[in-house]
């Protein structure tokens, strides 16, 4: 669905993701991608948008909240970090990756339980920074303040298969990892929505 003038800045409704929660611009490439809440709370929609039209390219759900999410600095790939504490020991989740050409999506972790990945960063085309949870807090009080980081190396990312990231892979130094706020981050993304949507409003009208 393209964006029209129509739409008032702070109503989201047209992206069909719910309440934004994260927003990542790829302003080089003209790609949006948006994570948001699902109206019955078992999954995390999220949505590719070519920024110019908000015109929807590609959508996943996720079992688990979305924590970050980091376009390839030249493929067209979106890697998207998420998980939740279980409430009494693991802390689960899933760094997925999302093949934007065809809309297919691989779960990379091998363990069943994954990690919860908290950041996600591309250093260059063959490296990817990612900040984990530890996996659990047993006998662990920093464990929801602290975070492991590691970077993983592929000399191609769109031939990585699904679960083939190992421990050995996510091995990597302790570092302090506060959780933001979901309130600060929400807040965010309807800012880099809204910069978007100003920008496309200004820009001189195109074909879409």
């Amino acid at each position: 669905m393209a964006a029209s003038n129509e739409h008032p800045p702070d109503g989201w409704a047209f992206l069909g993701i719910g309440d934004p929660l994260l927003a990542v611009h790829d302003e080089r490439r003209g790609l949006l991608a948006a994570a948001g809440t699902d109206v019955h709370g078992r999954t995390t929609p999220v949505a590719v948008y070519k920024s110019r039209s908000f015109v929807r390219s590609a959508l996943i759900r996720s079992r688990f909240p979305v924590h970050a999410m980091a376009f390839h600095p030249r493929r067209s790939l979106l890697a998207v970090g998420t998980g939740r504490y279980d409430g009494g020991y693991f802390f689960a989740g899933e760094l997925l990756l999302l093949h934007l050409k065809t809309g297919a999506v691989l779960s990379l972790i091998e363990h069943e339980l994954g990690r919860q990945v908290l950041g996600l960063e591309w250093l260059d085309e063959q490296s990817l920074r990612v900040l984990m949870a530890p996996p659990d807090d047993w006998h662990d009080e920093a464990a929801h303040e602290h975070g492991h980081v590691a970077v993983v190396g592929r000399p191609d990312w769109t031939a990585v298969p699904a679960q083939s990231l190992t421990g050995g892979d996510l091995a990597g130094p302790r570092i302090p990892a506060p959780r933001p706020d979901p309130r600060e981050a929400a807040q965010r993304a309807v800012a880099t929505l809204r910069s978007v949507w100003e920008a496309q409003r200004a820009a001189p009208s195109e074909g879409v």
